[in-house]
């Protein structure tokens, strides 16, 4: 299969349900004339026009607001958040209208919108802008998270997502933008609410999402050297969470490992602990270990920026303790 950037598996998603469904329009700081602050967007104004490529003023309650109005009126809406850092400045929009409308209208009112941009650390961005924030979100009922890890999954999330009739909060790695991964050119959907797994093994499951499922496969690519195989179950999707993939890996391996982007407490780790908990407790040799940020800002130097985030080291030896205990 051809080989592309995650940048280029988005850019094809919009332009591909741009061109099938002409409801569907792009909003957001910058992703018109400049095409992107990581230009996700690029040559869409050239061949869609100013009416469905729309640069915004730096206003992101304002522009998500009128995303949420123009979805309730039959457009498809996809709004951009130049990081989802800015995106809490447009928390109330998504969190008190586009999680709420379908409720609180007796079903009248659809909400078929797409919220979307970069989520998480990059490299010395701070505490203000290395936020990951699929907790927050996946804590929202009447919203969907979904998490893409790779090219191949950010592609065929993104266009179920933009046909989704309900609101969509689509985080995207921050430093998953260059990375490259194998395509087709056949048009696919992925559906919403799917795990997958990424690597198949018997003594271990890492249970992951988005950017981490990339630091997952290579913590089992260096353990499989030391006759260690490990499952890899990707979400893909937080919410709605695929609670049969983790039942279906934890009950055959018998231990597991939580890794995550976000801070520990009341993170998505623990969603899937107190899953595994109920489900498969009696199948588990051994406690479920989570790996996560450390519960600091994140910080700006090198070497205590490095300290805080998760790695493979701080994952292996997790998963040599569930092994070992």
């Amino acid at each position: 299969m051809p080989v592309i950037t995650y940048r280029d598996a988005l850019n094809r998603a919009l332009r591909e349900e741009m061109q099938r469904d002409d409801r569907v329009f792009l909003m957001g700081e910058e992703v018109a004339v400049y095409q992107g602050a990581y230009k996700v967007s690029k040559g869409l104004l050239q061949e869609f026009g100013e009416m469905r490529v729309v640069d915004t003023p730096i206003t992101e309650l304002g522009f998500a607001g009128v995303g949420v109005g123009a979805a309730m009126v039959g457009l498809r809406p996809i709004i951009e958040f130049m990081t989802w850092n800015f995106g809490v400045l447009a928390l109330d929009q998504v969190l008190n209208s586009a999680a709420k409308l379908l409720y609180m209208s007796g079903g009248q009112f659809n909400i078929p919108i797409v919220f979307r941009g970069p989520n998480g650390a990059a490299l010395q961005l701070s505490a203000q802008h290395s936020q990951a924030f699929e907790s927050w979100l996946a804590h929202i009922p009447g919203v969907k998270v979904v998490t893409p890890g790779t090219p191949y999954d950010a592609l065929g999330l993104l266009k179920a997502a933009i046909r989704d009739d309900n609101p969509v909060c689509f985080l995207e790695g921050e430093m998953l933008y260059n990375t490259k991964g194998e395509v087709p050119d056949e048009e696919y959907v992925i559906p919403l609410g799917k795990a997958d797994l990424k690597r198949e093994g018997s003594d271990c499951s890492i249970i992951t999402s988005g950017k981490m499922a990339l630091l997952a496969m290579t913590v089992a690519d260096q353990l499989a050297k030391e006759n260690i195989h490990i499952d890899v179950v990707d979400l893909r999707t937080v919410r709605p969470m695929d609670v049969e993939a983790i039942k279906t890996s934890v009950e055959k391996t018998n231990r597991a490992v939580v890794l995550e982007e976000g801070w520990e407490i009341c993170g998505i780790g623990t969603q899937v602990v107190d899953y595994i908990q109920r489900e498969c407790f009696d199948s588990l040799d051994a406690p479920v270990v989570r790996v996560h940020q450390a519960d600091v800002p994140m910080p700006y130097a090198k070497n205590l920026e490095r300290a805080a985030k998760p790695d493979a080291a701080k994952t292996i030896a997790a998963v040599k303790k569930v092994m070992y205990l």
